[in-house]
């Protein structure tokens, strides 16, 4: 056992936290196994990966993608934008993406009854309001389940920027939980032999975890432990594998760099653009800073300035490697803002109508679904649930929407809780 202590701590703390993480070491005393199933693909989209770009806090619908300057009780100070699309309008603060909006399908009409960032951000994630009984799995994880495995090293799900507290999966078996990445310019930390430490030695004090472990699940014939043994062979496989690589942003030249900016958001976006391109299915990219109870025009113009600069360049990074058909790139929020501007010059939680846009995968740009009132107060054409965004999101893949899984306690559940998916958008 002594052995196995004295392993060197930093080489310890990416098997433990970082490979961990990524196949759900974290949560695994919380899981169990999913009825498994041969997969059908279901949808009729184009899309392989997902690029899920997460607006945390609440964007402002007013101030982005369903603008109404005519109406100078609520546009605020959101001007607008000419786009290279017909009747497809944006704000001033996106003028990257107003050149990209003939590639970006709007969807103006979203809406939800949890008005609480908490509960916002859990049914945007995964279909299901929350319950302190279970764990629902996310987006992704759902995704690496129904669509399996692209790399054979890489994981199928990986967070950007959103912290390591929700990995995403659920009810799901470990190795469907999201490796999170904090910090898009530090790549995946943790991830290699220590120096001090030869590649003889790693072997024999692996090999020596391995029939420690082997001996436990002999004895202990159950999925959750022969888990876990599984998780450090994988997180060692990905240790010496090439692929490795995708998660060094460094090796990208100055001006890539310079087009999708040299700011947090921007660098987890060609961060997502390099592992998709390596075969990882879905990456969540978040940008936090939207909850503008307060001066909202004090930080709005700077985190849209980011938003635009980094999802534009993305769009336009993806359409010339010919990547875009095969990618679905979707902005996403847990509501909306309301349409009167308060005493402290900011806007407040409004679940009753958001925006959210689609693009790749299948997606037909330069459209625009669903309307609210003059006031952006209300839907008034096509409204759309949270569960319906999300059965798109799974058609565009070509999951299988109506697929049944059952969570340990033998109750059923659906990749999008029975969304209809919007196909008239592709």
């Amino acid at each position: 056992m002594s052995i196995l202590e004295n392993m060197d701590l930093t080489r310890r703390h990416f098997v433990q936290r970082a490979a961990g993480s990524f196949l759900g070491v974290s949560c695994i005393n919380s899981l169990s196994a999913a009825t498994e199933s041969i997969i059908k693909v279901g949808g009729s989209g184009t899309a392989k990966n997902v690029i899920y770009l997460y607006m945390r806090g609440g964007m402002s619908h007013l101030d982005s993608f369903d603008i109404k300057p005519e109406n100078k009780e609520v546009c605020g100070n959101a001007g607008e934008a000419k786009t290279n699309a017909d009747g497809v309008r944006v704000s001033q603060y996106f003028p990257t993406m107003a050149k990209q909006m003939d590639k970006v399908a709007v969807v103006n009409s979203l809406s939800t009854t949890q008005g609480a960032h908490e509960q916002g951000r859990y049914i945007m994630h995964t279909s299901y309001a929350q319950r302190g009984t279970i764990q629902h799995p996310e987006m992704g994880a759902w995704v690496s389940k129904l669509g399996g495995k692209i790399s054979d090293t890489l994981p199928s799900f990986v967070k950007v920027g959103g912290g390591g507290k929700t990995l995403g999966g659920g009810f799901f078996e470990a190795s469907y939980a999201a490796l999170p990445i904090g910090d898009p310019e530090a790549g995946l930390q943790y991830s290699k032999r220590h120096k001090t430490v030869s590649e003889e030695v790693f072997k024999d004090r692996f090999a020596m975890l391995s029939k420690l472990n082997g001996k436990y699940e002999q004895k202990y014939k159950q999925r959750l432990v022969s888990a876990y043994g599984e998780i450090y062979k994988d997180a060692v496989k990905l240790m010496t594998s090439t692929d490795l690589a995708a998660f060094d942003i460094s090796q990208e030249n100055e001006k890539m760099v310079e087009l999708y900016g040299k700011h947090k958001f921007g660098q987890g976006c060609m961060l997502a653009r390099r592992l998709v391109e390596k075969g990882v299915r879905y990456v969540e990219v978040n940008l936090s800073g939207w909850d503008n109870h307060r001066a909202i025009y004090d930080t709005f113009p700077d985190k849209s300035g980011m938003l635009d600069q980094g999802m534009g360049a993305l769009i336009k990074d993806l359409s010339s490697r010919g990547l875009l058909d095969s990618t679905l790139i979707v902005l996403a929020t847990e509501f909306g803002r309301t349409p009167v501007i308060n005493q402290n010059n900011g806007r407040d939680h409004y679940p009753k109508a958001f925006t959210c846009l689609l693009a790749g995968g299948g997606i037909k740009g330069g459209q625009t679904y669903g309307k609210t009132d003059a006031g952006g107060k209300n839907v008034i054409e096509n409204k759309v649930k949270v569960q319906d965004f999300n059965a798109t999101i799974a058609y565009s893949l070509g999951l299988p929407i109506d697929k049944i899984l059952h969570s340990p306690g033998g109750r059923p559940f659906q990749v999008a809780h029975r969304g209809k998916p919007l196909t008239s958008l592709f």
